[in-house]
């Protein structure tokens, strides 16, 4: 008689999605609220999106490696209680201080806690769950945050509707409270401790900041194009990064990783996957703006079928991967990207609607490509260095999506002349075809089939 599937712990999921996914939701939440916050506090759009938004995705990105190795250092579920009380004390501030200064330091804080969040989440699944379960559990996860990011337009619009814009910040405390009270109800007595038992050097403050100066830099050289040279900058800062860490006593990164086939296909996967998305969302709307006049709502309708098709694709991944592999699963995700892409030049381009059957076949790929990626990528590396896995590959998911920008800022330009548009948006899809076809080699490199399952002694 065939063993019982193990089953993934529903109280254990929820307290974990419900903590993740206030960062990508406030990351999309706070855009509807810009216009009412920028008419009651006078100030212009642009310096709201610099301090409110802009700086919590830097943020973000900053310390999402840093966040990681917290986690190791900490434990899991301590360091995710952390960013529970940053997130909420975050929250909090914005709206007892709701000026631009305080909402700043708020949402900066948020951020941070934010980038502890979400590597300790994946960290804490990949060590508290059996392997032949985690495509189904980073699937399911994977889907819950794009559904929340998703969302969060229309969550801030009703709550800003409805009970004003600082609602939007306060509305995260009590999900905050539910989900550590239930993430504590779900500790039990046989988990084990992530951390090892002997004494650990002190935390790697200085590997910290070299490493949050190098991408600070970067990013804000990629995002300006008068700021280029600090993207060369933050280049070169990585230079005086490595040389550290390779003497440091308990690295922020251990390039070791990257020594591991598995662990690097999966992050460029991830890193790459976000580098279509993200391009498509941002894309689309500024060709079919100037081709055919689209406005928001349409271009967003549209939109979202790309959106719809990744959130279903993702848990189904999940359980495919874990049935056929990763490498299959990931192979057929990324040859239904790169035909959706495909679609995107060929099929004709009359009107935005024209985009839905190749951005659904996008999505689709999107989705099934996914979890057998960050499943494969953390389960290549030790169980203690989980959480700076996961930082790492949050990381390359953020920097991914910065880069696709880049390219549209180089490519795209604000002519109307409709020739320029198509030749422009051409150009554009065939270097995300041509990323999407790096894709392909990596997925050949993840595992055929799922590890052999722990014994039961060593199971949870």
């Amino acid at each position: 008689m065939a063993e019982p599937r193990p089953r993934i712990p529903a109280r254990l999921l929820v307290a974990i999605a419900l903590s993740a996914s206030l960062a990508p939701l406030n990351s999309t939440m706070v855009a509807v609220a810009l216009p009412e916050m920028s008419r009651d506090l006078h100030a212009e759009s642009s310096v709201l999106r610099q301090g409110l938004v802009s700086s919590y995705l830097l943020t973000n990105i900053v310390l999402q490696s840093p966040g990681g190795k917290l986690g190791d250092r900490l434990g899991y579920r301590r360091a995710i209680a952390l960013g529970q009380v940053l997130f909420a004390l975050g929250a909090a501030l914005a709206y007892v201080w709701p000026r631009l200064p305080g909402l700043t330091a708020a949402r900066i804080l948020m951020a941070a806690g934010g980038a502890i969040l979400a590597p300790s989440a994946f960290a804490l699944l990949r060590t508290e769950l059996p392997a032949e379960v985690r495509g189904r559990a980073f699937g399911t996860l994977g889907a819950i945050l794009g559904l929340s990011a998703g969302l969060g337009p229309k969550i801030g619009a009703l709550l800003v509707t409805h009970f004003g814009w600082t609602s939007i910040f306060l509305a995260n405390v009590p999900v905050l409270l539910v989900s550590a009270a239930v993430l504590h109800l779900g500790a039990s007595a046989t988990s084990r401790p992530n951390e090892p038992a002997v004494a650990r050097p002190r935390f790697d403050l200085l590997g910290s900041v070299l490493l949050g100066a190098s991408l600070l830099g970067l990013v804000i050289g990629l995002e300006n194009k008068d700021l280029r040279w600090a993207a060369a900058l933050g280049v070169l800062g990585f230079v005086p990064f490595a040389l550290w860490e390779r003497r440091a006593a308990d690295p922020i990164i251990d390039f070791s990783l990257f020594r591991r086939r598995t662990f690097v296909a999966g992050s460029l996967l991830i890193a790459i996957q976000n580098f279509a998305m993200y391009s498509t969302l941002f894309e689309l709307p500024q060709v079919a703006g100037r081709l055919f006049g689209a406005g928001p709502r349409d271009v967003g309708n549209t939109l979202v079928t790309m959106m719809a098709m990744m959130i279903v694709a993702s848990p189904v991944a999940g359980r495919a991967s874990e049935r056929f592999g990763a490498r299959a699963v990931a192979l057929a995700g990324s040859a239904l990207a790169l035909g959706g892409m495909v679609l995107l030049v060929l099929l004709p381009f009359h009107s935005v609607t024209d985009a839905v059957p190749a951005l659904g076949l996008l999505g689709l790929g999107l989705g099934l490509t996914s979890a057998p990626s960050q499943a494969s990528s953390m389960n290549d590396v030790p169980r203690e260095k989980s959480g700076m896995a996961a930082g790492l590959t949050s990381t390359m998911r953020y920097l991914g999506g910065i880069a696709g920008l880049t390219v549209l800022g180089l490519v795209l330009t604000e002519s109307k002349v409709p020739e320029i548009a198509r030749h422009e948006h051409a150009t554009s899809i065939v270097i995300f075809c041509v990323s999407l076809v790096v894709t392909l080699g990596c997925a050949l490199l993840l595992p055929g089939r799922l590890p052999t399952p722990v014994p039961s002694a060593e199971t949870r």
